[in-house]
């Protein structure tokens, strides 16, 4: 098995060839091994439209070609222009790509201000990422994902999901919805969690997180 699902930043400017289009059972999206000119493999995930023999690039050039599967600062992609598998810290330091790496997701440039870009994400949420950031040009693979549907429970049991028991079925000392004579409901004012935390809309990020600031627009 060959090592990471992002561009090796050892191998900036290298051509790579793309050798096959496979199936992950680990995520949604298709990946695509490549080879490098020094011979070397890995995998990145695949963007709509990439095919076998096809050549692509990571690079900090200018003048890169801005096609699917290649991967170039923020600063040298235009606006308008969907990418995905962004990096939120610049540098080698960085974790690589974080965002946008579902099957389908894209997400898209609509400004430069200063030397941040401001970037659409697939939620609607408008958030100001370094210009200094790498991200792969294209829609991620496999747009059809979201549209399957499993047919039965089997096939769900197949892929490794165990069925659950709702809170409703179970007695008051194992959820808090349980209990009740009959089909009853509930009973407690809002929806919660076996511990108690309210769900179902309720937001769980923190009040005063430290990239609040870099928020431009918030997800609706």
């Amino acid at each position: 098995m060959y090592r990471i699902i992002d561009f090796k930043r050892d191998k900036l400017d290298m051509p790579a060839k793309v050798l096959s289009i496979e199936y992950d059972p680990n995520r949604s999206s298709f990946i695509a091994l490549l080879e490098y000119v020094d011979k070397t493999k890995s995998y990145i995930l695949a963007a709509e439209g990439l095919k076998v023999g096809d050549m692509v690039v990571s690079s900090n050039e200018p003048n890169t070609e801005i096609k699917a599967g290649n991967c170039l600062l923020l600063r040298h992609i235009h606006s308008g222009t969907p990418i995905h598998n962004l990096e939120l810290t610049k540098g080698t330091k960085g974790k690589g790509g974080q965002i946008v790496r579902g099957a389908g997701t894209q997400a898209m440039i609509t400004a430069k201000e200063g030397d941040f870009a401001q970037v659409r994400l697939p939620s609607g949420e408008i958030r100001k990422i370094s210009l200094d950031c790498h991200a792969t040009i294209g829609q991620v693979s496999n747009i059809d994902h979201g549209s399957i549907t499993l047919g039965k429970a089997g096939r769900s049991r197949w892929l490794g999901r165990m069925p659950h028991t709702r809170g409703l079925a179970m007695n008051p000392h194992d959820h808090p919805h349980g209990g009740g004579e009959g089909k009853s409901g509930q009973g407690n004012p809002h929806p919660v969690s076996p511990w108690g935390m309210p769900t179902k809309g309720f937001k769980t990020r923190k009040k005063r997180k430290y990239s609040d600031h870099l928020i431009v627009k918030r997800r609706p």
